[in-house]
């Protein structure tokens, strides 16, 4: 072996220090599977849609979707604006450290961090509660759901320091799986004329339908299924020409999304007939198993072995939601010790260029936000994934609107981009859809997570908490931010 080979083989085995993701390693479809998986899509049609139905506006559930979709998609203009400027896997805080300045971004970043961490958590919960379910159920045999949480964060470990190819890879079979059976039911029950009051539209998409009920419940809930899109921009670095890839993937993402929940969730409403809804998913609340409201008309339609698949396919949703989301929340750690916020060993990348030490931080975060759950034997769905998705959800509404404003403070202040609507209209008109969000969500937010008043009371403080707290530190540490144009 000659010393030129000697060094290259050297340097593979060795972490690398250079602070840079591996370009040129995603493309639109890339992207999309890791948006699609933290979607979770068989978790928020299970989770979301009897709720919005039971206590939301029963028939008019899919029209909360498409207000949503369009809330969501009136953002993504000016977060797509701003990411053909801006390229960095720190995503909203860099955005809102462009246009609100250093000590918004700053603050910006812990409430990211938090959020993406709380959500995995959250999702930790339900899946050892679920996995620890079937395994019982096939087995006899009971293991504490905590014991299926922390094997599974060494496997999230594991895969995360392996690449973002071989994630993708992954994500993208656990998402065809449970996209396909979904969408083959939506679509035998369309082409068959719907269910026994027939398709509905009327019912489900008329204004009256729409506003009938709790609107405001259903559509909270709507937006809370959009969570994750955003991770488009996150994977900027490694994607291949990201000012044309991050764009495409970000308004593909949007569509799919969005068209999947509104179709999906008609589709349930007309299998179980648009004047019974309503009481359908009440009845499945009251059970303590929701997810009957789903499965049973999937089942009436496919066959009793659906009733077999589909928890197992709920199990590896929330896996492949799971290890999106680790990828999300050790890039923005990485980028946070990039930019001087956090200690610059996060930047340290293995011989696949993925930010193994971020990683292994962001699986101890993890540990430590589910362990005491487990240590005080509280209800992994009641408790961990009821608070702290609801949390998180409040977290992200918060980026979003700050995100937007930024936007147009940004265009504004350096003229790069001059274009009204997606500098301007579209943004402002983004925001405003989102404080209506945030209001929502704060209204209803006992309902969100499932708790008492008091509970969620001290929940919701801890999102402006931590934002004061990122601000404090940057102040403190006059870290380096992301720089004002």
């Amino acid at each position: 072996m000659d010393s030129q080979t000697a060094v290259s083989a050297k340097t593979a085995s060795e972490p690398s220090t250079t602070g840079r993701l591996k370009p040129n390693s995603l493309g639109v479809l890339g992207i999309l599977f890791f948006v699609l998986s933290a979607q979770a899509p068989l978790t928020g049609i299970a989770g979301a849609v009897p709720i919005a139905a039971g206590i939301g506006n029963g028939a008019g559930t899919p029209a909360a979707y498409l207000v949503a979709g369009a809330v969501v998609l009136l953002f993504s203009v000016g977060f797509v604006a701003m990411g053909r400027h801006v390229v960095d896997a720190g995503a909203f805080y860099t955005y809102i450290g462009k246009g609100l300045g250093r000590p918004t971004g700053s603050g910006s970043a812990g409430v990211a961090l938090f959020a993406y961490c709380a959500i995995q958590a959250a999702m930790y919960g339900l899946y050892g509660a679920t996995v620890s379910g079937l395994v019982e159920h096939y087995t006899g045999t009971h293991v504490a759901w905590w014991v299926w949480t922390l094997v599974t964060m060494v496997i999230v470990q594991v895969l995360g320091a392996s690449g973002i190819e071989m994630g993708a890879r992954i994500l993208a079979v656990f998402v065809l799986a449970e996209f396909s059976i979904l969408i083959v039911f939506a679509l035998v029950t369309f082409f068959k004329g719907g269910g026994p009051e027939g398709l509905g539209v009327t019912d489900s998409f008329s204004p009256s339908a729409a506003l009938q009920g709790a609107p405001g419940v259903a559509l909270m809930f709507a937006i809370a299924s959009m969570f994750g899109f955003e991770a488009t921009a996150i994977y900027g670095e490694e994607a291949r020409e990201p000012r044309r890839t991050v764009p495409r993937a970000t308004y593909l993402s949007v569509a799919v999304v969005t068209g999947f929940f509104a179709f999906t969730s008609w589709m349930l409403v007309s299998a179980h007939g648009a004047s019974r809804v309503t009481a359908d998913a009440g009845r499945a609340l009251e059970s303590g198993d929701a997810t009957g409201f789903v499965f049973a008309p999937i089942a009436a339609q496919f066959g009793g072995w659906v009733n077999d698949v589909l928890p197992v396919l709920l199990a590896t949703s929330l896996f492949a939601g799971i290890l999106a989301f680790h990828n999300s929340a050790n890039r923005y750690l990485f980028s946070l010790g990039r930019e001087g916020l956090l200690p610059h060993g996060l930047t340290t990348l293995n011989r696949r260029h993925s930010p193994w030490t971020a990683g292994l931080v962001q699986t101890v975060i993890s540990v430590l936000l589910v362990l005491p759950f487990a240590l005080l034997d509280k209800d992994p769905v009641l408790t961990l994934f009821s608070w702290f998705s609801g949390v998180a959800v409040l977290a992200m509404m918060l980026l979003y609107f700050l995100t937007s404003v930024s936007v147009v403070v940004f265009f504004r202040r350096s003229g790069a981009d001059s274009r009204p609507w997606n500098t301007v209209i579209a943004p402002v008109l983004g925001a405003l859809g989102i404080a209506g969000a945030i209001w929502l969500i704060v209204e209803n937010f006992t309902t969100l997570i499932g708790g008492d008043r008091t509970t969620a009371i001290w929940l919701q403080l801890t999102v402006p908490a931590v934002l004061v707290l990122g601000l404090l530190a940057a102040r403190l540490t006059n870290a380096r931010t992301p720089d004002e144009a």
